[in-house]
């Protein structure tokens, strides 16, 4: 079986996809897309493919860019992969939705297994799905709905997955992210807090937990009275550790996950929730540590203090200030996956 987390950001490939024309053209504008300088977004782009290729040792797998598909490069909510199993989602826009073929030929050709969500009445996009080496955490958004967190529970059922309510315009990885095994980071943002006043309340007032998954099965009245307690007896996650920026409140994420978990975490609050957005990658290189793919300091400055207290992982930066303009957090721009064997 292994230490529970240690699969986390296993991987041997990267997928993207190119940043097509229309992504700042008048097609972008139609979807409601402010305006952003091309050049800038696609030298973005290429550098993180780069980074990707090169320094992580990733084999890269590229899509063309589809000028029908402005969106495009946010592939990265066009499915959740966990080990050899790739569950297809159904973004909220239906705009969106034909970017799921491109992405699904390409992670079939790599031979991981594929799910579908047959469901009209699911939404979910990828990054508001966050998996932390044991559980699934999904963020109920603007573009997920508690059915499609069911269908996430359904597909991988070797796995707890428990929701959280998103109130901002974020997506759940756009406030929080892994930043190890047993680390969790996330910003320090009002929407951050207001997560864990409805999570308390939602609690305290149906006497029920409705949003936490095994499979299909619900926690009862019972189970929710000692999720309840767990507020104060799960203190591990809730706990900043040294690198916090002083004074800092830990984020009502943070809280809110903390009691759904029977998990012990670390946390580290950043001032930017955008530095939350990160991915812990472990390529398998010999003797080389662990990765994590951040938003650089030419992005968000005031985090970069606080990124250095994680000592153990190789930190390598990269922007997307442009392609923020777009909707782009880090985690969408590209997926990872193993093709090899987990011992």
């Amino acid at each position: 079986m292994g230490t529970p987390g240690e699969g986390l950001g296993r991987c041997s490939h990267a997928l993207i996809r190119g940043v097509p024309e229309s992504l700042a053209s008048g097609e972008g504008a139609a979807a409601g897309l402010p305006a952003l300088d091309l050049a800038k977004a696609q030298r973005e782009h290429g550098v993180l493919g780069g980074k990707l290729r090169q320094r992580l040792g990733l084999q890269l797998v590229e899509l063309p860019p589809e000028e029908s598909l402005p969106l495009g490069p946010l592939l990265g909510d066009t499915a959740v992969i966990q080990g050899d199993t790739a569950l297809i989602t159904r973004p909220w826009s239906p705009a969106r939705r034909p970017e799921v073929d491109g992405v699904r030929k390409a992670l079939q050709d790599l031979g991981l297994r594929i799910v579908e969500m047959g469901d009209e009445n699911a939404t979910l996009d990828g990054t508001d799905v966050l998996f932390t080496g044991r559980e699934f955490f999904v963020g109920l958004s603007k573009w997920t709905n508690h059915r499609g967190a069911e269908i996430v529970a359904d597909t991988f059922r070797d796995f707890a997955v428990s929701t959280v309510p998103v109130t901002s315009s974020s997506h759940l990885r756009g406030l929080c992210g892994m930043g190890g095994p047993r680390t969790v980071v996330a910003g320090s943002s009002e929407a951050a807090q207001k997560a864990v006043r409805d999570r308390q309340l939602e609690h305290r007032g149906t006497g029920t937990i409705n949003i936490v998954f095994r499979g299909f099965t619900k926690f009862s009245a019972a189970a929710a009275a000692s999720a309840a307690k767990s507020l104060q007896s799960c203190q591990t996650l809730c706990d900043p550790i040294e690198g916090s920026p002083p004074g800092s409140p830990v984020p009502g994420i943070l809280q809110a996950m903390a009691v759904l978990t029977d998990h012990p975490y670390a946390s580290l609050t950043l001032p930017d929730d955008a530095a939350a957005d990160c991915l812990f990658l472990r390529p398998g290189q010999p003797g080389l540590p662990p990765f994590l793919l951040h938003r650089g300091g030419g992005d968000l400055p005031n985090s970069q203090e606080a990124l250095q207290k994680l000592s153990d992982v190789t930190l390598v930066p990269v922007s997307c200030s442009e392609l923020e303009k777009a909707g782009a957090g880090l985690s969408s721009l590209c997926l990872v996956l193993s093709t090899r064997p987990h011992n």
